[in-house]
């Protein structure tokens, strides 16, 4: 699976070979083939959800280094900069 590959379609991939383990009515090859596909879609959401986790680090970092962990959510208003 290319790295230009989205969050969202590996994701997609991975929901779809679940769906198609769970039904059992494939051929072991077939479904060795599906889980090894399954495994890489995981494999890039996980890496995907990294590069964003660094990426807000980076964002949230203060000019002195200090990293401010703010919770998101509850209270967070997002029209604030």
């Amino acid at each position: 699976m290319p790295d230009k590959t989205t969050f969202e379609k590996a994701l997609n991939n991975l929901e779809e070979a679940v769906a198609r383990l769970e039904k059992g009515q494939m051929p072991l090859d077939e479904a060795l083939d599906c889980f090894e596909a399954g495994v890489q879609s995981a494999n890039l959401c996980r890496k995907k959800l990294q590069a964003v986790e660094t990426r807000i680090e980076t964002l949230m970092k203060k000019v002195d280094g200090s990293l401010v962990a703010e919770p998101f959510g509850e209270g967070h208003n997002q029209d604030q900069d």
